[in-house]
């Protein structure tokens, strides 16, 4: 294995969602490098069709205030529809997903009322201090998205190369006109989800939550 494969792995592999950060800012610079490397992911035609966002300071102060209070009243607003159904291995993985968080917070899963304010933190943003928002602009879809998808993933790669921590978030895609309307986004632009980010608390216990992932076999198939 070559020095770089091994920093390659190294970095994929401890790439984790994280939730809990510490309030130092990110300086400039890194920022700036961050979101340049993110920049060479791979979409077609070279198309780059994503429109990035990030709100720090008092722009996300505002929506740290607001997002929360808009959710609870049950002010929604999705760019995207969110009606995926997950059923048998998703399904599987998905409740194991969320025990692991559970158990890394000490919730246990019939404590509705911890389990809601667990998911209200997606709201606050972790205490990050820093919050990437994807948009795609109109009239692009499906196709564009999976391009948006590759962006996210090189973007948050980039991130724990630099000794950052992240999480993407599709419940911040719940308040897509609070968002717009904040960050003077136009309306053409729609949200998709968005990413927390900063310097990782590292004595958060949530931050210890790790999952699991399917067996190679399980999800590829190798034809001679």
């Amino acid at each position: 294995m070559t020095e770089s494969a091994r920093i390659f792995d190294e970095i994929v592999l401890g790439r984790r969602s994280l939730r809990a950060f510490l309030p130092q800012p990110v300086p400039a610079q890194t920022l700036e490098r961050v979101f340049e490397v993110a920049q060479r992911a791979p979409s077609n035609c070279n198309t780059q069709p994503w429109l990035t966002h990030v709100a720090s300071g008092a722009s996300l102060q505002a929506l740290r205030d607001e997002l929360p209070r808009r959710f609870m009243k049950g002010e929604i607003t999705l760019d995207f529809p969110y009606d995926g159904v997950y059923q048998g291995v998703y399904k599987e993985r998905q409740y194991a997903s969320a025990q692991a968080l559970y158990d890394a917070v000490s919730i246990e899963r019939s404590d509705k009322v911890r389990r809601q304010e667990q998911f209200m933190r997606n709201f606050t943003f972790f205490d990050a201090p820093h919050v990437a928002f994807l948009f795609l602009p109109e009239p692009f879809g499906l196709r564009e998205a999976a391009d948006l998808g590759m962006y996210a993933q090189t973007l948050m790669l980039a991130m724990s190369a630099h000794g950052l921590g992240s999480c993407p978030q599709t419940a911040l895609s719940f308040e897509a006109d609070v968002i717009r309307e904040e960050l003077a986004v136009e309306a053409g632009n729609k949200l998709l989800f968005g990413i927390s980010f900063g310097y990782p608390d590292p004595d958060a216990p949530v931050n210890r939550c790790a999952t699991d992932r399917a067996a190679l076999a399980d999800c590829v198939r190798f034809h001679p």
